[in-house]
């Protein structure tokens, strides 16, 4: 069964193409205008292995919040949908990854709820030209429409970039296990019988 799926989102703000195969490599191409957001894409999909295609235009002459929360959104909606009932798939993933001197936990339930706790401050403003607050708002849009619970969790680290990168790196892990066919089931993984 193809898990697959193309979310277009247009607003007066933003206007999103965004493609995922959850059964990727971690190919495909990022251009949301925004260059350190396109290397934390690419990083997202290279450790989650999703085929991730973003081509994203928005008002970044305002600034690069509306087309980062944008980009989340479709995102989120794109692997909601992509996993279907979610029969057979491991449902709960959990990674600690170390980057240098930053370590962050990311653990996440694809259970069709929604709830986020972000713990992973970034001292400086920006990186670069980007907002270092983007960093959680992405991964809140990301969680509010994909349905999941998303805990991270910074246990220690100073540079900006390197617990941004720490974070999307974890939370690709955390996704990749929780998506991931379970080999002993096929069916929904829930007492409950549906998700």
């Amino acid at each position: 069964m193809s898990r697959t799926k193309t979310i277009h989102r247009k607003t007066g703000e933003t206007d999103i193409k965004l493609t995922i195969d959850l059964d990727g490599d971690g190919s495909g191409t990022r251009s949301s205008g925004i260059g350190f957001l396109d290397h934390m894409l690419d990083l997202l999909a290279k450790h989650a292995l999703i085929n991730l295609d973003v081509d994203a235009k928005g008002d970044l002459h305002v600034d690069d919040h509306h087309t980062a929360e944008d980009i989340g959104i479709a995102l989120g909606q794109a692997i909601h949908e992509a996993l279907g009932n979610r029969a057979g798939i491991r449902r709960y993933g959990h990674f600690t990854l170390p980057m240098d001197e930053c370590l962050v936990t990311a653990a996440v339930d694809l259970g069709g709820r929604y709830a986020f706790e972000y713990h992973a401050p970034i001292g400086a403003s920006k990186i670069g030209t980007f907002d270092s607050e983007l960093v959680e708002h992405f991964w809140q849009s990301f969680a509010a429409n994909s349905n999941c619970n998303l805990h991270v969790l910074l246990h220690h680290g100073r540079n900006g970039h390197h617990i941004a990168e720490c974070v999307f790196k974890s939370v690709a892990r955390a996704i990749r296990m929780a998506a991931e066919s379970d080999p002993r089931s096929d069916a929904v993984p829930s007492t409950k019988g549906v998700l």
